[in-house]
C-alpha cells in the first residue's frame, strides 16, 4: 500500500487529517518572539498592528520579557484583532517553561501553540462499543452546531492535562471528579491550520473514559446542546461520510478507531503515520 495512491476508502479521513495539516509555514509570515525565542508566527495584518506598536525585532516581531505578554494581546484585543475570551493561557517555550500568559482569543492572531484535552467517553454493552457524542449549542463563537466530543476545553492558565479533564468533564456534562480521574491517556496529536480566527497550532491530549451503562451526561455550562450514545461503527461512518464533526474532532476519532482496530494493519500504520505528519 502506498501513501501516494491510498485505497479509496481510506481517503475521507486522510482528508480530514490534511486539512488540519494545511497551515504553510512561514508562508509569508512573520516570527514572533517571546525574550528572543520564537514563540508564533503573524500574519501581514498582525505586523503590521505590532509595527505600530513599536514591537518589531529584527525581521520579526516581539516583546522582551513573559510579562510583556497579556498586556500585549488586551492591546489588540482594544484595536479590534480579536474578542476577548476573557481566560488567561499559558505561553510556553519548546521545551515547556511557561513564559506568560495571553487572553486566549489572541492566540491564534499571534500564532502561538494552544494545548486541549479530548475525552472519548465509552460504553462498553453486549452488542459492542458506543461513545457518547455532544452537539455543540448555537451559541458556541466556533463551529455552532458542530458534533463534538463528550469532554473537551482548553487547557487554562496554570492547569495540566489531567487537571483540564476533571474540570471540563464536570463543567461539560457532569461527570464526577471521581469517575473522570480514572480517564486513561491514550495520544497527544498535533497540527497547524489557517481558520478564521487566525493560524491554529494546537497540541491536544487525548483520553479514553469508561463509563458506567447507566451514567447519562448533563450539560453543566451551557455549550452544550444535547447528548447522544452512538455504536462506534456509526460514527465512524459520520467521519468517513460527512463533516458533522468539529474540525479537529475527526482527529482523535481517527486515534481511537485505530486504537481499536477498526482498521486493516496496512490501513492503520498509513493513518498512524498521517496524524503524526509522516510518510508511510
Amino acid at each position: 500500500m502506498s501513501d501516494k495512491y491510498p485505497p479509496p476508502a481510506l481517503k475521507p479521513f486522510l482528508q480530514h487529517i490534511a486539512a488540519c495539516n494545511s497551515a504553510v509555514l512561514p508562508g509569508g509570515r512573520s516570527p514572533f518572539s517571546c525574550a528572543a525565542e520564537q514563540i508564533g508566527w503573524v500574519s501581514p495584518a498582525t505586523a503590521q498592528m505590532l509595527e505600530t506598536l513599536g514591537l518589531q525585532q529584527g525581521p520579526g516581531f516581539g516583546v522582551k520579557a513573559g510579562s510583556e505578554l497579556f498586556p500585549l494581546s488586551r492591546t489588540l484585543c482594544e484595536m479590534g484583532l480579536y474578542a476577548s475570551h476573557d481566560e488567561a493561557f499559558d505561553v510556553r517555550s519548546d521545551s515547556g517553561l511557561v513564559l506568560g500568559q495571553v487572553d486566549r482569543g489572541a492566540i491564534p492572531v499571534l500564532g502561538l501553540a494552544a494545548e486541549g484535552v479530548h475525552l472519548n467517553g465509552l460504553v462498553e454493552r453486549a452488542e459492542g462499543l458506543f461513545l457518547w457524542v455532544a452537539r455543540r449549542s448555537m451559541s458556541k463563537r466556533l463551529d455552532p452546531g458542530k458534533l463534538d466530543h463528550l469532554v473537551a476545553g482548553g487547557m487554562s492558565a496554570g492547569l495540566d492535562p489531567q487537571t483540564t479533564v476533571i474540570k471540563e468533564a464536570q463543567e461539560e456534562a457532569g461527570i464526577p471528579a471521581e469517575l473522570a480521574a480514572t480517564a486513561r491517556y491514550v495520544s497527544r496529536i498535533e497540527y497547524a491550520l489557517e481558520r478564521p480566527e487566525g493560524l491554529r497550532r494546537d497540541v491536544l491530549h487525548c483520553y479514553d473514559l469508561l463509563l458506567p451503562e447507566e451514567f447519562v451526561p448533563v450539560a453543566e455550562d451551557g455549550e452544550v446542546e444535547s447528548f447522544h450514545l452512538l455504536p462506534i461503527d456509526e460514527v465512524m461512518a459520520l467521519v468517513r461520510d460527512t463533516d458533522a464533526f468539529k474540525f479537529n474532532v475527526n482527529l482523535v476519532l481517527i486515534d481511537l478507531f485505530i486504537r481499536r482496530g477498526l482498521f486493516e494493519p496496512a490501513e492503520a500504520t498509513l493513518l498512524r503515520n498521517a496524524l503524526k505528519g509522516q510518510a508511510a
